[in-house]
């Protein structure tokens, strides 16, 4: 297979207004647990060997402040760092990371505002194990983008990424064998529109699904099966307005993989995904997906 310099998605930093707020949900309602935590920031990880994958940042208002790649070789990092910077993008030098789980770390800001992190090294968890009905690791981010091919073209010619698949609205890029790690979509500005987590099984879905449900959070879209990566989903908001998914069954392909186009991609009226059962999405989420924006660059803050 393709050898990529980035190899993995492998965590998510958000901002929130109401960090106890956020904490408590994603500890005691998700299913994360949480590994590092200060007066202004916490650290959650899942049931893999990610050191965390989620960071909660007090914030004035919810707002993504960054995605972290995984590479393989330090090379990885100059490699990006240089092409960035070619590309005219604000490139923080890989410096030793002071977060759960260290490692060599790279920062830069991309075209459209987000900021993108790449790690080397970083220490894995050794108690990892699959758990019922919790996440394992993020299975994609998705960001929203006012120019979906030129954001796409970046993430290829930069970051080495692979095309997928493209539908009317999205672009969905992979790193490794999943059918996507970013996938970029359609919106009226850039920030972003949700972020998944994997979790071991269709199974696991519904549980975590029901979970939710049972602490009056209700499924603003599915439980579904996507078209481009074939992938279980249900969709929630969360306490400060950050979609979030739960997912399973992701695609897994190679390079002989037929990227399709919007053509291929289109359902019957009325549907709104493989199965045919999922109502449409909810108000609440097709709001939420369009109101989290990129925050302010570290240098700002």
């Amino acid at each position: 297979m393709k050898r990529f310099p980035v190899t993995a998605l492998r965590s998510a930093e958000l901002e929130t207004p109401d960090l106890e707020l956020s904490v408590s949900f994603y500890t005691q309602v998700w299913g994360l647990a949480c590994v590092s935590r200060t007066e202004t920031a916490a650290y959650l990880r899942a049931s893999g060997d990610d050191a965390y994958v989620l960071a909660l940042h007090a914030g004035p208002k919810t707002a993504l402040r960054s995605v972290t790649f995984r590479c393989a070789v330090p090379a990885d990092l100059g490699q990006i760092a240089e092409a960035a910077a070619a590309q005219g993008c604000a490139v923080t030098a890989p410096a030793d990371s002071q977060e759960p789980g260290g490692g060599v770390l790279l920062s830069l800001r991309e075209p459209q505002g987000g900021t993108l992190r790449f790690v080397h090294g970083d220490r894995r968890n050794a108690d990892a194990a699959v758990a019922p009905n919790r996440p394992i690791r993020l299975a994609h981010v998705n960001i929203n983008s006012v120019a979906v091919d030129e954001a796409a073209a970046f993430y290829q010619a930069v970051l080495g990424f692979g095309l997928t698949d493209r539908s009317k609205l999205m672009a969905f890029l992979r790193c490794n064998a999943d059918h996507h790690a970013v996938v970029l979509a359609e919106a009226p500005v850039n920030g972003l529109n949700h972020v998944a987590f994997l979790m071991p099984d269709l199974e696991s879905v519904m549980r975590g699904a029901g979970r939710m449900v049972d602490h009056g959070y209700s499924i603003g879209w599915g439980v579904g099966r996507h078209g481009p990566g074939d992938n279980v989903f249900a969709y929630f908001v969360d306490p400060v307005g950050t979609v979030i998914e739960y997912t399973a069954e992701v695609l897994q392909v190679d390079d002989d993989y037929v990227v399709r186009g919007p053509k291929d991609w289109v359902w019957p009226p009325g549907r709104t995904d493989h199965w045919g059962i999922a109502p449409p999405k909810s108000d609440h989420v097709k709001a939420a997906q369009i109101a989290v924006l990129h925050a302010a660059s570290e240098a700002s803050r």
